[in-house]
């Protein structure tokens, strides 16, 4: 695991790559200028990734990981649905969070045509679905590592990319506005549709590091 310093810097250049492939497109933003932006020798960027497109991962990876640490949060008597709209609250504006989701919004919206950007995107989808394995095989009171586990969790996060990619073009592109409730309804159904195991209704968790299956519980009052 890397570094928190480490994971900030490459955050910082993240939010450069960013805004220049806003401003200027894919093709149209060097790995010098990315450089420049975020004050690092051209050296220290390729050390830090593998191409100017893989730059902006970290954003990617930032924004996935709010959600996941929501998803960390929830409780086993509560469904999907109730816990988003009890623990998502809109970013504060102006703020960083607010910042980075409008960044990483501006980029999947750009993906039909700079699809050199999904790949960053996939990748950073890929290390948030490992953070995903541990709450689902929770609710679900199966192994991280077995097969139910890991294809539950795939497909709710292709769910979530679908949803993502959805809102992100309508919204940037075509200027629609959605408001919390609606994107938190659109999510919930989004991993309620995709999950193939019962884990979006109330269970019954284990206990801290006891070997407890998790079982359904009373529905949510």
């Amino acid at each position: 695991m890397e570094r928190p310093r480490i994971q900030e810097a490459r955050l910082a250049v993240a939010r450069h790559a960013a805004a220049l492939f806003w401003k200027h497109g894919v093709e149209g933003t060097s790995g010098d200028a990315i450089a420049a932006a975020a004050g690092l020798s051209k050296r220290t960027v390729w050390r830090y990734f593998r191409s100017k497109e893989a730059c902006v991962e970290p954003l990617f990876l930032a924004t996935g990981y709010r959600f996941i640490e929501t998803l960390r949060a929830w409780p086993g008597d509560v469904s999907i649905e109730r816990h988003l709209h009890e623990a998502m609250t809109p970013a504060p504006e102006g703020g960083q969070e607010m910042e980075d989701g409008v960044a990483a919004a501006r980029l999947v919206s750009l993906f039909p045509r700079e699809p050199a950007l999904r790949a960053a995107y996939l990748m950073a989808s890929a290390q948030a679905e490992a953070e995903l394995l541990p709450i689902v095989a929770s609710r679900a009171g199966l192994p991280v590592d077995g097969f139910e586990v890991r294809l539950c969790a795939a497909a709710a996060m292709a769910a979530l990319r679908v949803v993502d990619e959805e809102i992100c073009s309508s919204a940037i592109t075509h200027g629609r506005r959605y408001g919390l409730a609606e994107v938190i309804d659109r999510l919930a159904a989004a991993i309620r549709a995709a999950c193939t195991l019962p884990i979006c209704d109330p269970v019954r968790l284990p206990a801290p590091g006891g070997p407890g299956t998790a079982r359904r519980g009373p529905s949510p009052a």
